[in-house]
């Protein structure tokens, strides 16, 4: 789409309602083309358990999909008697009122169950298949387009969206065929990001089996456990060859060298709390300040492991290496505990780091912290007196080496999935306006 050089819009698109749309769109009101039906209430309320799952706006996500974590259910027999609200597959439900108005999914699979929609929630169906495309609206009501005129009609926290208001949203309509290009392109995305996403919870959950077998056994493969020969501990069982040592015997506090002048117009990197992630190994960024603009801080070293001494910084897991910091040394907030492994101790830093962020670790950590709720910090003498696994310094370094690599893998997928919803995002915006055309793109029936 090539831009006009006035207020016209560009030669083979004209003027509408919703701006320049190719000449052949066209726009309808929504109540024009599509259905809508309301769920209907059980008398008493849903049920924790029942043979038809009932769906209300606490079950529609973010981003279009629903989340069943926690169903509701009705009878069958009230099921039966419903005369609508009953979702079959490819239909849009939207909720119309609360904190989840206009948030939305598509029923794209069938399920083994039947379902319907309480009180609270919309079904948008197309009249004519042959003329609109379900999955095309869905798309246009999660774009810009159908989300601002959701904004516009919302009528506060209690009120929602009302059928008139549903009724008159103003909606682009391409060419059918069209209409399931576009559907099929953005479709492809989701499902590219929603596989992304299943590869990283397989990633963590192996990260999570991996820390337990190997905080037990060490690198070895699950047939070798048995030839691992274990001892008891005040830790539990570990190899015989391991130690068990305090933390603070084996990694120092850092503290800023007597020796070590700074001038006052010298800019050092300075780490705040919110820089510090629930889940990145490394320090991805810092803020540049001179010497004199710091006043309170925690001295740190370059290949420091920071930790989160705060509550609910440290329950979250804010926990970091600097290993990319750019300079020798730099300050951090005052609300973290900075350490690397003592003069003439075999100790590896990002030994250490996988070992604190075991979860039991973690919630006996976070057991002993002190002070007043909501501001409660765990005692550097705590931490000092937490005891350690402490195998030979080769075993350290596998174990480090395999949890490093499955989370070099998590943090690809991670990057992964944050270009596929930018991408998403940018496709949704252009093809929903037209500036991208996919009416020429072939696509095998199965796509659409």
């Amino acid at each position: 789409m090539k831009p006009s050089n006035n207020n016209t819009p560009p030669q083979g698109y004209k003027m509408t309602e919703l701006g320049a749309l190719p000449e052949e769109w066209e726009v309808a009101r929504l109540g024009d083309v599509a259905y809508f039906e309301t769920g209907k209430r059980m008398k008493g309320g849903a049920l924790e358990r029942g043979e038809v799952l009932s769906l209300g706006g606490e079950h529609i996500g973010n981003f279009g999909e629903l989340n069943l974590s926690q169903p509701k259910y009705i009878t069958k027999e009230f099921y039966d008697n419903l005369k609508k609200g009953k979702v079959n597959v490819g239909d849009v439900i939207i909720c119309k009122d609360g904190a989840k108005t206009g948030k939305l999914a598509y029923i794209k699979k069938e399920f083994n169950y039947q379902i319907a929609i309480n009180e609270h929630v919309f079904i948008i169906r197309s009249k004519n298949s042959q003329f609109l495309h379900n999955h095309f609206i869905f798309f246009f009501l999660f774009s810009n387009f159908g989300q601002n005129q959701i904004r516009e009609a919302f009528h506060g926290l209690i009120g929602g969206i009302t059928n008139s208001d549903i009724f008159n949203f103003l909606i682009p309509l391409p060419p059918l065929p069209e209409q399931q290009k576009i559907a099929a392109v953005l479709s492809a995305v989701q499902e590219a990001k929603e596989k992304t996403e299943a590869v990283i919870a397989a990633a963590k959950a192996l990260k999570k089996s991996m820390m337990k077998h190997l905080f037990t056994y060490g690198p070895v493969s699950p047939e070798e456990v048995e030839k691992v020969p274990l001892k008891e501990t005040e830790i539990g069982p570990v190899p015989e060859d391991w130690e068990v040592v305090k933390l603070g015997d084996t990694f120092e506090f850092s503290k800023k060298p007597r020796n070590l002048k700074i001038k006052k117009d010298d800019f050092v990197p300075f780490i705040p709390m919110e820089m510090i992630s629930e889940t990145n190994k490394s320090i991805k960024s810092w803020e540049e300040k001179r010497n004199s603009e710091i006043s309170s801080s925690s001295f740190v070293f370059r290949n420091d492991i920071i930790i989160a001494k705060i509550t609910p910084s440290f329950e979250n897991g804010k926990q970091a290496i600097l290993d990319n910091l750019p300079t020798d040394f730099g300050y951090a907030t005052t609300e973290i505990w900075a350490l690397h492994p003592a003069k003439n101790v075999k100790a590896i830093t990002y030994y250490l780091h996988y070992y604190l962020k075991i979860n039991s670790i973690r919630k006996i950590l976070a057991g002993k912290m002190e002070g007043s709720t909501g501001r409660q910090r765990l005692p550097k003498h705590v931490l000092e007196n937490l005891p350690i696994p402490l195998p030979p310094l080769p075993t350290q370094q596998k174990i480090a080496s395999i949890l490093s690599a499955i989370d070099a893998k998590i943090e690809a997928e991670e990057n992964k999935k944050k270009a596929l919803e930018e991408l998403f995002k940018s496709l949704l915006h252009n093809l929903m306006t037209g500036k991208i055309r996919v009416n020429n793109l072939k696509l095998n029936e199965k796509d659409i």
